[in-house]
């Protein structure tokens, strides 16, 4: 099965149609007009590892440049797709930050939602020692940005937010999902507003996806997406973090969809 995503662009990608053909579930196939260009490629998890490495090593980007670049990102997105003037509840949301770079980007989104104007609330259960992920914490305290000591229960959290931004585990994670976050975990999975996953929803593999896990009704992928993305059912699917060199993207053949104007994020067709 080949599964087709159409974008309108002038921008051309060489199409190798025998990896296409060869790895179905790895690839959206995109054109312009009549002529076939493009094949955004899904990641494995050894790829976006590998990808991770590159821009630190090769390209010399720091952590905090590129967690910067993704919460900015998933902000944006959010902002999009949510627009402040059409939401209830004063526009409350709820971020969920992991323990790793996940939950680093999530403190950065939360920042810039601030500053679009909405009212982030953070849950932050297990925030790492590194200076950086302090500094991040510092930033969100001197905005004014509220951090909760427990998760409130399902029913509050519906009835307190318009939706919940979920930054707990990205593509490193490798299942089960320890002790400490199972309660998190749980109530995510019973919430009636929207989850707003950031690169991975939380939980599940990131190359099988888990159909038994959360089903967020937005997700936002981070670089390229990740081949759980092709498991994705929800409404929302964007692309963000225009940082990309040219040069990484044609080495792992990632073929991205052009973003439109000076945005910093790109919606994708969902997989039908």
């Amino acid at each position: 099965m080949r599964i087709t995503l159409l974008f309108r662009s002038a921008d051309i990608c060489v199409l190798n149609l025998k990896k296409v053909l060869k790895y179905p579930q790895r690839t959206y196939l995109y054109r312009n007009h009549s002529i076939m260009s493009k094949a955004v490629k899904f990641l494995s998890q050894e790829e976006a590892i590998n990808i991770d490495r590159d821009l630190f090593n090769d390209y010399q980007f720091t952590i905090d440049q590129l967690m910067e670049l993704a919460g900015l990102s998933v902000a944006t997105a959010i902002a999009k797709t949510y627009p402040l003037e059409e939401m209830k509840k004063k526009g409350t949301v709820l971020v969920i930050c992991g323990p790793g770079n996940n939950g680093g980007d999530g403190l950065v989104c939360a920042r810039h939602l601030k500053i679009f104007g909405y009212l982030p609330s953070v849950f932050y259960p297990r925030p790492p020692r590194e200076l950086l992920f302090e500094k991040l914490s510092i930033q969100c305290r001197e905005m004014d940005i509220p951090f909760l000591s427990f998760l409130p229960l399902t029913r509050l959290i519906d009835e307190s937010y318009n939706l919940v931004v979920d930054a707990l585990f990205g593509f490193s994670f490798r299942p089960p999902v320890r002790t400490e976050f199972r309660d998190c975990m749980e109530k995510l999975k019973v919430l009636s507003i929207p989850i707003c996953s950031v690169d991975i929803p939380s939980g599940w593999d990131v190359e099988k996806g888990d159909e038994n896990g959360i089903k967020p009704e937005f997700l936002i992928s981070l670089t390229a997406p990740k081949m759980c993305a092709t498991n994705f059912k929800g409404k929302h699917h964007w692309l963000g973090g225009r940082f990309v060199p040219s040069s990484l993207a044609e080495k792992y053949e990632l073929c991205l969809p052009p973003y439109p104007g000076t945005d910093c994020c790109v919606k994708l067709p969902l997989v039908p």
